[in-house]
């Protein structure tokens, strides 16, 4: 099973300052705003976990799902809590998801303080005779209606998929102060472009498979970075900069 990394337009609600960055559990790689995909030959259930990681002052959220485009029959399921839960925190079955979108009850809060994360973990399911694709969306919000962060989750179901070759990029150190190392494998270079929160531009070249970028001259704060790659959906990733 390969996964790729990819943007994602946002079409939904209000988004206030992002006080967090998302993760694949095992993969330092930022997608906040991004997509995570999973393409599967059969179909039993999948479980994906995220990290949703507190750069800011402590604070208590709540998790939306939203199902973009689901396949008829497909079900679904999270489990939210914090990483030190040992019991992966509080679940909920699809027949308790039963609103699209759907938010985690405020009985299932907890305080996450700087430099802690929450553990999100979903569980699709697909229909055995429903093969197609499954577009899911996870919203982070302080109350379930000001969000301040997200990941989308396409879920692939095809029998006798073949995998592609993958793609990834990724981003090093991450903060960082004074440059960044892009590395990316299964493509030679691609269009790099670099913006601030406010969508100001700061860098717009080519990029090898490998380079190194001065950022040192920078102020401090999130940057969005992307890269273009042809025949190809753009990659998304965040950066981290402290000086």
């Amino acid at each position: 099973m390969k996964k790729l990394y990819f943007l994602s337009c946002l079409l939904l609600p209000l988004f206030v300052s992002s006080q967090t960055t998302i993760n694949v559990s095992g993969n330092s790689d930022v997608i906040s705003g991004g997509t995570h995909e999973v393409a599967v030959s059969t179909p039993e259930s999948v479980d994906i976990s995220f990290d949703i990681n507190n750069v800011g002052a402590s604070a208590t959220w709540r998790v939306t799902r939203y199902q973009v485009d689901v396949p008829s029959g497909w079900t679904d399921n999270l489990c939210w809590g914090h990483s030190t839960d040992t019991f992966g925190g509080t679940c909920y079955s699809s027949s308790q998801m039963n609103g699209n979108p759907w938010t985690t009850p405020t009985s299932g809060s907890f305080v996450v303080g700087e430099g802690e994360y929450g553990k999100l973990k979903v569980s699709i399911d697909p229909e055995d005779l429903a093969q197609g694709s499954g577009h899911y969306r996870y919203y982070i919000s302080y109350n379930g209606s000001l969000y301040i962060d997200s990941v989308d989750l396409v879920f692939i179901y095809t029998l006798g998929v073949e995998e592609a070759e993958p793609v990834s990029v990724s981003i090093a150190p991450n903060p960082a102060s004074d440059f960044i190392q892009v590395s990316m494998n299964g493509v030679q270079g691609a269009k790099m472009k670099m913006v601030d929160v406010l969508g100001n531009l700061v860098i717009q070249k080519n990029v090898s498979s490998s380079e190194k970028i001065d950022i040192s001259s920078f102020k401090s704060g999130i940057y969005i970075i992307s890269f273009d790659i042809p025949g190809m959906k753009s990659i998304m990733r965040k950066v981290i900069v402290k000086h």
